[in-house]
C-alpha cells in the first residue's frame, strides 16, 4: 500500500499522515494543532492564539489581538496608538510626541525647547541644553549684563547697569 505522501507498507495498510501544521499556517503568535494528521480528515487543523487560548479558528489563522501599547513602549511625554492590534502585524504602533513628531515601531525622538516661549524675559538669555521631555525645567536664564547671575528654571534677578 502506498500513501499519497509516498509512505509505503508491505503486507497491510500504510499509515498515511499529513501534518497540516508543518507549513505554519497559523502565523506568528499562534499555536497550530492537527491531532489526527489524517488524509481522510484534511483541513481540520486549528490555530489558537498564544495570548488568549479561548480564541480558536479551524482551518486558518485565528484573529488574535495584541495591544502593543499595553507594554508602554513609547518614551515619556509620548502617546501610543496601535490601530490594528493584531499578532500578525507587530511593530505597527505609533509613538507621538506632544509637539507632533512621531515614529512607527518605537519611541519617537521628542524635543521640547523650553526657551521657545522666552521664559527669562528682557535682558536675559535662555539656554536649554537638553531639550527633552524627560528633563523638563532644566533651562537656565543668564543676565545679559552679568553672566555670573544665573537662575535655573526661571528668570534671573538682574541688576540694572548704572
Amino acid at each position: 500500500c502506498t500513501c499519497k505522501n509516498g509512505v509505503t507498507a508491505t503486507g497491510g495498510p500504510a499509515t498515511c499522515e499529513i501534518d497540516e501544521c508543518a507549513s505554519n499556517p497559523c502565523g506568528m503568535g499562534q499555536t497550530c494543532s492537527d491531532p489526527d494528521k489524517s488524509y481522510t480528515s484534511q483541513h481540520d487543523f486549528s490555530c489558537t492564539c498564544d495570548s488568549d487560548t479561548s480564541i480558536v479558528q479551524v482551518d486558518g489563522p485565528a484573529a488574535c489581538s495584541k495591544d502593543e501599547c499595553a507594554s508602554t513602549p513609547c518614551g515619556a511625554g509620548q502617546t501610543c496608538n496601535d490601530p490594528k492590534q493584531t499578532k500578525t502585524s507587530l511593530n505597527d504602533f505609533t509613538c507621538t510626541c506632544q509637539n507632533g513628531v512621531s515614529a512607527t515601531g518605537g519611541p519617537a525622538t521628542c524635543e521640547l525647547d523650553e526657551c521657545a516661549k522666552d521664559p527669562c524675559g528682557k535682558g536675559q538669555t535662555c539656554e536649554d541644553p537638553n531639550k527633552s521631555y524627560t528633563m523638563q525645567h532644566d533651562y537656565k536664564c543668564t543676565c545679559d549684563n552679568d553672566a555670573s547671575l544665573v537662575q535655573i528654571d526661571g528668570p534671573a534677578t538682574c541688576f540694572k547697569d548704572e
